[in-house]
């Protein structure tokens, strides 16, 4: 009964072609305009540009160059500066560079211990009016000679006296060969002659701190304790040209020629 009462819905009517154009009209109303063709171009033209730094940075990632690096903060990394032997009008003696003060000592750097930093003491004679040198005999107290010293004296002594003495000490290293092949006199005296197995340990230290004869000193290069380590493989290294028959273990007596 209800169903026979209940009454058809309405088809939805078409709308006539000017409502159409109007709504149309309304929405295209509501979008931003085109922007003109020059600010497009110009915009693609700033995008490619801000790649150009970019551009830059990888290859300068990828380049060498002899000129230094651009330094954009300075900080306090370049500021004015005095050069080495510079003039100053700061102080009345114009020199830049100034001297110790007298009768001072850097921190560290008093070095009393005539054996230890010089390997001889030293007194005037009141008489000649000179100085009479004594070299100490054996090592300082403050280097202890073990397997490790003297291996690290092997080290230095290859690395700083063998090119002139060679490794074995006989006096022919790679430079002395070499100025014998063009006539040049470079006579590097061996570790094993009569006249250096005779001299004290000090004298051995003071020879390599500042040098003999044509000979230049290597104070500057070789640290005191591992001067005093070449010192003891010098040592180690005529013993095993001169030792003596008793210095030689029974059972390897036989072996020797």
């Amino acid at each position: 009964m209800s169903d026979q009462n209940q009454q058809p819905e309405a088809e939805p009517q078409p709308q006539a072609p000017d409502a159409i154009e109007t709504m149309q009209q309304e929405l295209a109303d509501l979008r931003l305009p085109k922007p003109p063709f020059w600010m497009i171009a110009a915009l693609i033209i700033l995008v490619v540009h801000t790649w150009i730094p970019l551009a830059l940075i990888a290859r300068a990632r990828v380049t060498k160059s002899t000129e230094p690096r651009v330094h954009i903060f300075q900080d306090m990394d370049v500021q004015p500066r005095y050069g080495p032997q510079a003039s100053s009008p700061v102080f009345a003696d114009g020199r830049s560079m100034r001297q110790p003060i007298e009768g001072t000592v850097a921190r560290g750097e008093l070095n009393e211990d005539d054996h230890y930093y010089r390997g001889y003491r030293s007194q005037r004679n009141a008489d000649t009016g000179k100085w009479d040198v004594t070299y100490f005999e054996g090592m300082p107290a403050q280097v202890t000679v073990d397997d490790t010293f003297i291996r690290r004296g092997q080290e230095r002594f290859n690395i700083y006296c063998a090119v002139c003495h060679g490794q074995d000490g006989y006096g022919a290293g790679p430079v002395t060969q070499r100025a014998r092949d063009l006539k040049i006199e470079l006579n590097a005296t061996p570790m094993h002659n009569e006249a250096v197995l005779g001299r004290a340990d000090g004298h051995l230290f003071n020879t390599i701190t500042n040098g003999i004869r044509s000979m230049a000193g290597y104070g500057q290069q070789i640290a005191v304790e591992d001067r005093w380590a070449i010192v003891s493989y010098i040592r180690a290294l005529q013993l095993s040209q001169n030792a003596p028959l008793d210095a030689v273990p029974v059972e390897k007596r036989g072996t020797l020629r």
